[in-house]
């Protein structure tokens, strides 16, 4: 019989308690409790929340999956509500009515940019801040944008990827500026990570007839491409880091997929319970919250996903 080492060329090791961060992949035996030990790939699941009090879509928001935020939205709205973990309550109302913009951030420093102004029926440039009760008017955008999206916090925003501005924009809390554009130039994209680890994951192309698979990642100046996802899509939403993402919903249709984004590959998981497209995402890759989205729901799904220890017998 062939050893653990001569199959995969390392030895077991023993440890006296679980790694903190263990790898998808990696086996250790736990002295304590004498138990062969090892992470492996949890498929995920989607499961019910509480239902927003306003059914919306071109929404976004941020947060995490027990402390989220949405604002805006269609059919035009200013409204902003808050999520706990179990229900959502409204919150402090924007300036601006807009949909199809963007935003990122915490429910207590969360951060709202472009997208469409109904009452001039063009993009638009005004960015708010959010600090768990009430909207500030901050600094324009330098160019109007919608359909757009970012990642980030508060005060170190990425944003990108929009219509008819498709280029890369970064917020210091204060100022915007302009950085590198996408090599592929897009809109209705998702998104994950950082200002300085930003995903871009799918898109429309620049005149709206076509979805892509095209990934690109950001350094915190240039985009770089990556692993494209298995299909094409746009109009969806992501969470999480540059190295362990998850997105879900989009278009053709109204579509229920999620992917899972490792860094290097793209994993198919548990899709979400409802169809849907420009909807809100907050949370982690492994712990991510849906809300909102088209055709005008309500439905809010909580997912739960990533790499888990397991315990290894003989049976």
């Amino acid at each position: 019989m062939s050893t653990f080492k001569e199959i995969r060329g390392t030895l077991i090791k023993s440890l006296a308690s679980d790694p903190a961060n263990p790898l998808l992949g990696q086996m250790w035996y736990n002295s304590a409790s004498q138990r062969l030990k090892g992470t492996v790939a949890l498929n995920g699941q989607w499961v019910s929340g509480g239902n927003l009090g306003t059914a919306r879509y071109g929404v976004q928001g941020g947060g995490t999956q027990n402390a989220a935020y949405v604002c805006g939205g269609y059919p035009p709205m200013v409204a902003t509500e808050e999520y706990n973990g179990t229900s959502w309550a409204g919150g402090g109302n924007m300036a601006t009515y807009r949909f199809t913009h963007a935003a990122s951030g915490s429910q207590t420093a969360g951060i709202a940019w472009g997208g469409y102004y109904p009452t001039t029926a063009t993009a638009t440039v005004n960015t708010e801040e959010y600090n768990g009760s009430s909207w500030s008017e901050q600094n324009n955008i330098p160019t109007a944008t919608s359909q757009n999206t970012g990642t980030g916090t508060q005060t170190a925003t990425l944003a990108f990827a929009g219509s008819p501005f498709s280029g890369t924009l970064e917020y210091d809390g204060t100022n915007w500026t302009t950085s590198n554009n996408l090599n592929t130039p897009g809109y209705s994209a998702a998104r994950a990570g950082l200002q300085t680890s930003g995903l871009c994951a799918g898109r429309r192309n620049n005149s709206g007839d076509a979805y892509m698979a095209n990934v690109e990642e950001y350094d915190g100046s240039s985009w770089t491409n990556v692993t494209a996802m298995p299909a094409v899509k746009g109009d969806f939403t992501g969470t999480g880091t540059q190295t362990a993402a998850v997105v879900f919903g989009g278009s053709p249709g109204n579509e229920a997929v999620t992917l899972q984004y490792d860094g290097t590959n793209w994993t198919a998981v548990a899709s979400m319970g409802q169809g849907r497209a420009f909807l809100a995402s907050a949370g982690t890759g492994s712990s991510a919250l849906a809300s909102g989205g088209r055709s005008t729901t309500a439905a809010t799904e909580e997912f739960t996903g990533g790499v888990v220890t397991k315990t290894f017998t003989t049976s």
